[in-house]
């Protein structure tokens, strides 16, 4: 569908808040045993609402079906598109080892350096000191540089990023569904792109035990789009042809699509996981049971890269 048939024109702009307070954030999951404090947060409370929020919002949904487009969603997209370019400008470096290709370390610290000035470019200007707090998610949201790997903690980074943007008003309640389907599916594009350009390891990867080695989200939302759908089930997925025919229209399939590519051998060997969630009567139920898992078992691995307990960004919808 052409881009022009899902804009609606820009959304209006917030009015000022009243009185805001930003910080840069620290880093308060460390160790296991701050998980207690964190899922006691109200930070917890406002992301698991956010991901719920967005898992309703696309239920039954096509990637490709109608939503409003607005000014914000498409300076997000835009930042995304400039992460995307500056992998292209910095090609990977000849070296030794085959994995963990040192050139994102560069193409990394373009991003340390750029990242406030890119978050400005997305918030109205009353919202200016906002930038060097949501930036630090955006830089989180990538991978690490030290040890060149990626994983759901990154890429809950990046789902808290844009949950700072709906708590300062710039994105809305309607840009729900251009959330999911215009800006995290093209995050979920920039990402396999370092992934393969610079051989990124699986960061906190549970092998084949684990329900993907980069990503968790797009299968939760991505399940939540193939609700009711009226013939393609839970066990299709694991049908090459099926995937290849439906994969532009369903995240979660998109998924398959790209661990097929990135792996070789039998599927219900390398994603075990994945292949015994095939055989569960329905999608409700598989999102269902992937809420749960990601609630429990998303748990450390997956929030070490959330900075701060507080999201003190009142003055969204959300």
């Amino acid at each position: 569908m052409a881009e022009s048939e899902r804009r609606t024109g820009a959304s209006e702009e917030v009015p000022p808040p009243v009185q805001q307070c930003f910080m840069v954030p620290k880093k308060e999951i460390n160790v296991v045993s701050d998980m207690a404090k964190w899922k006691r947060s109200q930070a917890y409370a406002d992301y698991m609402g956010f991901i719920l929020t967005l898992n309703e919002g696309v239920r039954g949904k096509k990637l490709t079906c109608e939503y409003k487009v607005s000014e914000p969603i498409e300076k997000l997209v835009a930042l995304l598109n400039t992460l995307d370019r500056w992998i292209d400008e910095t090609p990977p470096v000849d070296q030794p080892s085959r994995f963990g290709n040192k050139a994102f370390r560069t193409w990394y610290a373009k991003l340390d350096q750029e990242a406030e000035k890119l978050v400005s470019a997305v918030i109205p200007k009353h919202l200016a000191d906002a930038a060097p707090e949501v930036a630090v998610y955006l830089k989180e949201s990538v991978g690490n540089s030290t040890r060149i790997d990626y994983g759901t903690g990154h890429e809950a980074a990046f789902a808290a990023f844009l949950c700072c943007l709906c708590k300062i008003g710039v994105l809305r309640v309607d840009d729900q569904m251009a959330i999911v389907f215009k800006v995290f599916n093209r995050y979920l594009e920039v990402m396999r792109k370092l992934q393969k350009t610079y051989r990124m390891e699986p960061a906190g990867s549970q092998g084949v035990w684990g329900l993907d080695d980069f990503q968790f989200l797009p299968f939760i939302w991505g399940s939540s789009q193939l609700i009711d759908h009226p013939s393609l089930e839970p066990r299709h997925f694991v049908d090459e042809k099926v995937v290849n025919e439906n994969h532009k229209d369903f995240m979660f399939l998109e998924c398959i699509l790209f661990i097929t590519e990135m792996k070789t051998g039998p599927f219900a060997e390398h994603s075990n996981q994945l292949w015994n969630i095939s055989a569960v009567p329905s999608w409700s139920k598989v999102n269902q049971g992937l809420i749960r898992m990601y609630k429990a078992e998303g748990g450390f691995c997956s929030s070490q890269c959330l900075w701060s307990e507080r999201h003190q960004l009142e003055q969204g919808e959300w």
